[in-house]
């Protein structure tokens, strides 16, 4: 690859922690390819601003670059991507300081994501992720967020 001078532009907003979805949306070789994902750790109270897991699904941590692992199981390398878009929502909800009041915010953008990641693949879209979850839909907030998605995915609107 020669070298050449590229730009990109990060909005203030995707510095915020708190419980946010996403979706990548990823060009290669003519085709589209898309992962959900969301923040707000299982394991902590801790839940990150977008940036930092749009830097980690690109890096070498094993256990955090989800995106880079789904596609390397397709023969791909990153930068054999032609484009990477990000595509995020949110916060849904702030960051909280306990555990205690993580969870219930947790799971419900948990739920979501795997709606979210469910509904594209329904509207036609290629999702590389499954998305796992049994804790139970919020109907109002996914209201919302089909909306603010559908904005980018047009089909997304037509789906249950």
């Amino acid at each position: 690859m020669a070298a050449a001078l590229h730009r990109v532009s990060l909005p203030g907003s995707m510095l915020q922690r708190g419980f946010w979805l996403y979706v990548w949306r990823i060009h290669v070789a003519g085709e589209v390819l898309l992962y959900v994902g969301r923040t707000g750790d299982e394991s902590s109270a801790h839940a990150s601003a977008p940036y930092d897991r749009f830097g980690q699904h690109l890096g070498r941590n094993k256990n955090a670059n989800a995106l880079k692992r789904n596609l390397q199981a397709r023969g791909l390398r990153l930068e054999q991507i032609d484009a990477y878009d990000f595509v995020f929502h949110g916060p849904i909800f702030d960051e909280v300081d306990d555990l205690m009041a993580h969870k219930p915010l947790r799971d419900i953008v948990a739920a979501l994501e795997k709606e979210l990641a469910g509904a594209l693949g329904q509207a036609g879209y290629t999702v590389l992720n499954a998305v796992n979850c049994r804790r139970p839909l919020d109907p109002d907030h996914w209201a919302t967020v089909k909306a603010s998605f559908a904005v980018e995915f047009p089909g997304l609107d037509q789906t249950r």
